[in-house]
């Protein structure tokens, strides 16, 4: 591994890790994956106190939340202090949000992103007292020129540097689309290379890497260090379709810069409801042993 290479894991792995932190075994659930159950303010009034109880029963640690409303300050309708001591009272961990706040097309064509950048004030304020440690933009589309690329790419560092000021990282969750080339440049290595890692991560998620019909390791070595998040997902419960090597990718988890991951199931195949499908997606990772080993500041 060339020495540049070697430096940008070792900075990833400080930025996880601490200078005391131990191992700590976390799986997380990005909530998103029951919608169904606890989607709209009223499902997680009624719901979320047993639904919190039986995600830690089967093992998860925490969760990833996936509806954030600025304009109110709230999560699944309640304050982020809320929100954190329900999780919290069933042993979860608030430990991420998908969250974003986009570019109009003027702005994108303006390269001028300063009114863009207000909403993030309250936003990470928000994901503070919530007691997160991340933001992720759930995605973009795909800009049409590299000039627009560019741009959002500006916008991703100077969001990032807003996020380590306050203590949270930030970060932005793949697609397939990503891997679609703009003026012949793959969209998703474009920005790699004109973002900045030490306030920036990728979540990548697993499925639609391979939906691109491209390899999560292969980008893992071609950039190490960069991927501080995962989603785990398969086309329904985990390990299911065979078409996903989770054990090769937690057994490069290290050159990836993995701190945390977390499973997401966009539904199920109609056979099962959706919170048995989470639940064997707990029962497929403790039982294949690849469980990562989290390394958290």
């Amino acid at each position: 591994m060339k020495l540049r290479n070697v430096m940008m894991v070792l900075c990833a792995l400080l930025m996880c890790t601490g200078a005391t932190a131990k191992p700590k075994k976390q799986m997380a659930l990005q909530l998103y994956s029951i919608r169904e159950v606890i989607g709209s303010p009223q499902q997680y009034a009624q719901n979320h106190e047993q639904v919190f109880k039986q995600l830690n029963a089967w093992g998860y640690t925490a969760v990833e939340a996936a509806s954030y409303d600025q304009e109110r300050g709230t999560f699944y309708g309640v304050t982020p202090q809320q929100f954190r001591a329900d999780c919290e009272a069933a042993g979860l961990e608030c430990l991420s949000s998908h969250a974003t706040h986009g570019l109009s097309a003027e702005e994108l064509k303006n390269h001028d992103f300063t009114e863009a950048l207000k909403w993030w004030d309250k936003a990470i304020a928000d994901h503070k007292a919530a007691g997160m440690k991340y933001i992720v933009t759930p995605g973009w589309g795909v800009p049409k020129t590299l000039e627009e690329a560019q741009t959002l790419c500006d916008y991703t560092n100077a969001i990032g540097r807003k996020c380590q000021a306050a203590g949270l990282r930030y970060g932005y969750h793949t697609h397939s689309h990503e891997f679609q080339k703009v003026e012949g440049k793959p969209w998703i290595e474009f920005m790699m290379e004109h973002t900045d890692p030490s306030v920036f991560f990728w979540q990548m998620d697993t499925y639609w890497c391979v939906m691109a019909q491209k390899s999560p390791v292969q980008y893992f070595k071609k950039y190490p260090g960069r991927f501080a998040m995962l989603h785990i997902k398969d086309l329904y419960e985990l390990g299911e379709s065979g078409m996903l090597g989770f054990e090769a990718i937690f057994k490069n988890a290290e050159t990836a810069g993995l701190c945390d991951y977390v499973v997401e199931m966009e539904g199920t195949d109609g056979t099962i409801d959706i919170m048995e499908g989470v639940r064997r997606c707990a029962e497929y990772l403790n039982k294949t042993k690849v469980v990562k080993k989290s390394y958290r500041h």
